[in-house]
């Protein structure tokens, strides 16, 4: 199998893991209620521990290499003045959508990433795929609960374009391998700026959802997340 093909069947793989994340979203009933709460902010959580592993291990340090100090604080600067703006936009309108916007702002420059680099070290495209789907299930999880509460769609429409947002994987995959495989610099700015709108999103829409009183079982979602993502990386670099 060419290279493009396996690149695109690995990131549609992880992209359809975001509609199974709504899958269980749209069928997720826990009783009693007190733990129904605790399952939904322990995912909540566990999705912000994998975004942010996602930004120190993988964006930042694939990132900041070969660029300068100053190009490596723009991008990432720029990234989250971007989604700030974005934000304050989707605020101003009344579509809350920081979940949506987190999960695709992680998919897509790691869809990029992984096509470009595929090429060096297929093991090691592979993990990274795992990792990206591992990201995908509580992001999807989170963001169809977002989307399920401020719009009036049924769970078969919202799944459905979940499905749909999977194919940018193979979209970008294949663009990053065949586009960006020798513009090293273009990716790693790409990513940066990725980096600085997800961490903007962490503390801005996902990171205020976590907390319950006098529970604390959320928050060791998020150092559960952070620990897959920390696994998934050493797994990529034999550690």
């Amino acid at each position: 199998m060419s290279d493009w093909l396996q690149i695109g069947l690995i990131t549609l793989l992880a992209g359809l893991a975001m509609p199974a994340g709504a899958a269980l979203a749209s069928a997720e009933r826990i009783r009693p209620r007190w733990l129904e709460s605790e399952f939904r902010h322990g995912v909540i959580a566990f999705g912000g521990g994998a975004l942010l592993a996602a930004v120190a291990l993988v964006l930042v340090p694939e990132g900041v290499r070969g660029l300068s100090t100053v190009t490596v604080s723009v991008c990432f600067a720029a990234g989250a003045l971007a989604f700030m703006a974005l934000d304050r936009a989707l605020a101003r309108n009344g579509t809350p959508m920081g979940q949506l916007v987190a999960m695709l702002a992680d998919f897509v420059p790691e869809a990029l990433a992984l096509g470009a680099t595929f090429v060096t070290s297929r093991s090691a495209g592979i993990v990274l795929a795992a990792i990206i789907a591992l990201q995908n299930v509580p992001e999807g999880f989170n963001a169809y609960r977002e989307l399920s509460r401020a719009t009036h769609y049924g769970s078969a429409k919202l799944i459905g374009a979940f499905t749909l947002m999977a194919l940018l994987g193979p979209v970008f995959g294949i663009a990053g391998h065949f586009l960006l495989s020798s513009q090293p610099a273009i990716v790693s700015g790409i990513m940066l700026f990725a980096a600085g709108g997800i961490l903007y999103l962490i503390f801005q829409d996902i990171a205020p959802q976590v907390r319950l009183k006098n529970h604390w079982a959320p928050p060791l979602g998020a150092v559960a997340g952070f620990l897959a993502g920390l696994v998934g990386h050493l797994l990529v670099h034999g550690g």
